[in-house]
């Protein structure tokens, strides 16, 4: 994977919680940018301020919706149960890069601006979250 150095594209983190999660969820960097080619790794935090243990559960969205395709994670904690006990606090990570042909698709020409933004829910009992594609 060759990095495209002229091309940085700035992205940007949100952080969501569901009203039924009793959580403290935020990005531990608001941004930061990267060039497609290159890995980069961003944290979150999460914290279970309740006096019982709780599981959540995240998606994840991309925006804009055109360069999700193109936005990789090597490491995630989406889609994954997360337990919490009362009153831990856990760093999160991710681990991801955009794919070099970003820079190719004329599409993606005035982009320059990526959110990723996660969603945390109460994870329920039979309860599975569909996991997005591209097509």
């Amino acid at each position: 994977m060759v990095p495209v150095k002229d091309r940085v594209i700035k992205v940007t983190f949100n952080a969501d919680v569901h009203a039924s999660l009793q959580w403290n969820f935020r990005p531990q960097q608001t941004e930061i940018y990267v060039v497609p080619g290159e890995t980069a790794l961003a944290f979150y935090k999460a914290k279970n301020p309740t006096d019982k243990p709780v599981i959540g559960i995240s998606t994840y969205n991309v925006v804009p919706f055109e360069a999700g395709q193109y936005f990789n994670k090597i490491q995630c904690f989406c889609f994954e149960e997360q337990r919490l006990n009362p009153q831990e606090e856990v760093d999160m990570p991710v681990f991801f890069y955009i794919d070099p042909e970003f820079a190719e698709d004329p599409r993606m020409v005035n982009v320059d601006l990526i959110t990723l933004s996660y969603t945390f829910f109460e994870a329920k009992e039979g309860h599975k979250l569909p996991v997005p594609g591209y097509n």
